[in-house]
């Protein structure tokens, strides 16, 4: 229980120091990006292994269906950087949303054809 106060009280600590020290908000949005970058960082390498770990799959894969995967992954990191364009009419997030499930149910498939024997 000493250590669920414990860290609340960090994070009280944390919230008034962003509160009520000149500068707070600066640190907290430079300390958000960072955070950010890292877990980008992360995701690039994940791609990286993956690309690695599936070359055979890849190479495999006819053109017209490389194409389409990496269209789809191409959609994918467009969308999420796009989110906010998306979010500012009416209907946005729905076509957002739309394109998202489009581009991941592509990359099923293809990876599924991909790993069937046959």
């Amino acid at each position: 229980m000493s250590k669920n106060f414990r860290n609340v009280g960090i994070i009280l600590l944390l919230a008034a120091l962003v509160a009520f020290v000149p500068g707070g908000e600066a640190f907290s949005r430079t300390l958000i990006l960072a955070i950010s970058l890292g877990f980008l960082t992360g995701i690039g390498y994940l791609g990286v292994r993956l690309y690695r770990e599936q070359q055979l799959m890849l190479s495999g894969l006819s053109d017209s269906r490389r194409a389409v995967l990496y269209g789809s992954i191409g959609l994918i990191a467009l969308l999420i950087a796009g989110y906010e364009t998306f979010s500012g009419f009416g209907g946005g997030v729905l076509i957002w949303l739309a394109l998202l499930l489009g581009a991941a149910g592509a990359i099923f498939l293809i990876v599924r054809e991909a790993n069937r024997y046959g």
